[in-house]
């Protein structure tokens, strides 16, 4: 009689619970699944902002590039324009080229169209009549005298035979009347040969569009192409909007492969530079690592599931007999036991709070993390415990405490959560999210992740990208300096033709420290590994970085002081020679008020029977302190804090890395107002090395 009157209130009771534990089981579902989308969705945001940031810095490379080109030709074509007006078809095209007025690696000819369009000059012979009035680049200066710098689309030249820009500017007589225009031509390949040393992946692009929508010149994946039209892009709608610069995804209206674009409007010039990264290429780990997180969050689903399905199946049991009840709460505590081993495995901090908000729960990452010892937490108020978080922070990132927390997470625009860094046990930051239960038992929880390591990597790519100007200064001071000889000077074809070899090799230089420096995370994880080591003749390494080396105004070229017999070594010679240049470089920099800079080789044994040379460079300018030269090698540390002397702070450093892969050593010899020394000592090949009298 009683069970039945019992019967219809334990059911319902039983209901109660079934609805309370698939709402808890749908909760942690939505939790794990909303976490997880979101942790995805952030990392695809970050990799993409990380393209962006590497796109725009190869993009300014572009624009510059450009810029530079095309104030080069228009300083010619001044020139030409400005001769031709005083002394007509008597001017010499050949000759000026001859005498490197007219750089022909760049242009493909020069010449003077007259005023019926009629190609009557240029610095290559011209076996026929070439009648050019069709041509766009000559009818837009016989319509109208605008004054401007005129850019063609890329057109089949018909006296060089050969796809160039045509670039062209009006002559006109003394009256005012049309004359005539002044025609360069570009070749578009010299514009994708220099695209071709930007590494953007298997599908990336680069390219040089006019503002009217047509490539000048276009490299995607390996294939080159000019005059291909692209109005349709999004890019143009943007220009038209007066963007200067900016990104945007899209598929390529040309090959209908989606990327990740930046542009750049060149100053001056109605064209713009653009750099793509293929999506698929740059998301290729993020999709692997995003898989791989929709694995365990299914796993994860399965187990809440599974521990849903089981606690349901032993309310439905509890309701028939009592030795069932038993087993299933055998099963319940060690479902229990499961979850406890995760939360004690588990690398993230985890505190929980009774109903009366006191600390429940503390699982051993968190005690880990917090330095905890043998201290006990358990039954502290929730008051006491947020104070002596707070205790454990550095005064600016205060813990603001779990009220305070509990608040932000009730707004729609802000998130429960805080990062933190801890003082007095290394450097250490954390980040802090509160996740408030109506459990019965759990009022919340507090979730603490070490994202130290997130947060320094973070800081190191954006410092990391910002030391390219200073890696970059020595070889382009030389190309600028050596090209500005070339422009300003009439030298003898010999002297030119040096001129041409420095910049060159500087140019390459050049390259190869931007793809040092965009690689260096990886060349620092592989450990040297991509050092491409060969046998180097010190002697003449070191003459030849002292000859190529542009030294500030009014300061000689480092004295080279050198034992007479040649000294071989083993080494990355790329590397060696940044190195050095780096040390030669601070050299200058740190004695402003001038004095002599020596670079000095000396010959000493070794314990182990061989030799070995140190490269001392040695300054008299403003010295450091012993503090500063125990700094020195600190990345992004500066002796001078000044701001006159330029530089990042990262050339010691990446110095000494490379010191360490060639098996070699940095030493320092440093006093305020007395110079530095500085002594790089690397082992020889005594094999190859000639003997050098004691």
């Amino acid at each position: 009689m009683n069970t039945a009157i019992n019967s219809p209130r334990i059911t319902q009771r039983h209901r109660n619970v079934l609805i309370l534990l698939w709402a808890t089981a749908l909760l942690l579902l939505a939790g794990t699944w909303t976490h997880v989308v979101s942790l995805s969705s952030e990392t695809r945001a970050r990799d993409i902002a990380n393209a962006e940031r590497d796109l725009s810095n190869l993009t300014r490379l572009s624009q510059e590039h450009a810029n530079r080109t095309l104030r080069s030709a228009d300083q010619v074509m001044r020139f030409v324009q400005s001769r031709y007006t005083e002394i007509g078809n008597r001017i010499n095209l050949t000759q000026l080229t001859q005498e490197g007025v007219i750089d022909t690696e760049i242009f493909n000819q020069v010449g003077i169209i007259d005023a019926k369009g009629i190609y009557i000059l240029s610095n290559r012979p011209i076996k026929e009549r070439v009648d050019l009035s069709d041509r766009e680049h000559f009818k837009v200066h016989k319509a109208a005298d605008t004054g401007e710098l005129f850019i063609s689309k890329p057109v089949l030249g018909r006296v060089t035979g050969l796809w160039s820009i045509q670039l062209t500017r009006r002559i006109n007589k003394p009256n005012g009347d049309f004359a005539g225009v002044v025609v360069i031509s570009i070749d578009p390949g010299y514009f994708t040969r220099f695209y071709g040393e930007l590494n953007l992946g298997p599908d990336g692009l680069t390219a040089l569009y006019g503002l009217d929508g047509i490539a000048r010149a276009r490299k995607a994946r390996s294939k080159e192409d000019y005059g291909t039209d692209a109005a349709r892009a999004t890019l143009f709608t943007r220009l038209a909007n007066r963007e200067l610069q900016g990104t945007y995804i899209q598929k390529s209206v040309v090959d209908g492969l989606e990327r990740v674009f930046y542009f750049r409007k060149v100053p001056q010039y109605n064209l713009v530079t653009i750099a793509g990264i293929d999506t698929r290429f740059l998301l290729e780990n993020y999709e692997k690592s995003r898989k791989a997180l929709f694995a365990q969050a299914l796993s994860v689903s399965i187990l809440i599931l599974a521990l849903a399905g089981g606690l349901t199946r032993h309310l439905w049991l509890l309701r028939r007999e009592s030795d069932a009840r038993r087993a299933a709460q055998v099963q319940i505590e060690d479902r229990k036991d499961q979850l406890n081993a995760v939360f004690e495995l588990s690398p993230d901090g985890f505190v929980s709070f009774d109903r009366n908000r006191c600390v429940k729960f503390v699982n051993p990452a968190f005690a880990k993390m917090t330095d905890l010892g043998t201290m006990r937490l358990d039954g502290m108020e929730e008051r006491d415990f947020s104070a002596w978080l707070a205790s454990l922070c550095d005064p600016a990132t205060k813990f603001q405490g779990l009220e305070a927390l509990r608040q932000k997470g009730k707004k729609v625009t802000e998130l429960g959560q805080q990062t933190i860094e801890l003082k007095e046990l290394g450097k250490r930051i954390l980040q802090v999210q509160l996740r408030v239960s109506d459990s019965a038992s759990v009022s919340q929880i507090l979730c603490l992740r070490d994202i130290t390591h997130e947060t320094e990597v973070e800081v190191l790519k954006s410092e990391f990208l910002a030391t390219a100007a200073h890696e970059l200064r020595t070889p382009m001071a030389s190309i600028f300096g050596f090209s500005e000889l070339l422009l300003s000077q009439n030298s003898d074809e010999e002297t030119q033709k040096e001129f041409l070899e420095i910049i060159h090799k500087q140019s390459k230089i050049m390259v190869q420290i931007l793809n040092e420096l965009l690689d260096l995370a990886r060349i620092e994880a592989r450990r040297g590994k991509d050092f491409q080591y060969k046998l180097v003749c010190l002697q003449d390494l070191l003459a030849d970085i002292a000859k190529a080396f542009q030294c500030p105004a009014d300061r000689e070229k480092p004295e080279l002081k050198m034992p007479p017999g040649e000294l071989h070594l083993w080494a990355d010679v790329a590397k060696l020679r940044q190195a050095l240049l780096n040390v030669i470089s601070n050299a200058y920099k740190y004695s402003p008020d001038g004095g002599a800079v020596t670079v000095e080789v000396q010959v000493q044994p070794t314990q182990d029977g061989g030799s070995e040379a140190s490269i001392n460079v040695i300054d008299h300018g403003m010295g450091m302190t012993p503090e500063q030269v125990g700094k020195v090698f600190t990345r992004f540390y500066r002796a001078d804090t000044s701001g006159k002397v330029p530089g990042t702070g990262l050339g010691m450093s990446i110095t000494k890395e490379i010191m360490d892969h060639l098996k070699g050593s940095i030493h320092i010899v440093s006093a305020p107002g007395e110079g530095t020394q500085v002594s790089l000592t690397l082992p020889l090949d005594t094999s190859t090395s000639a003997e050098i009298a004691a």
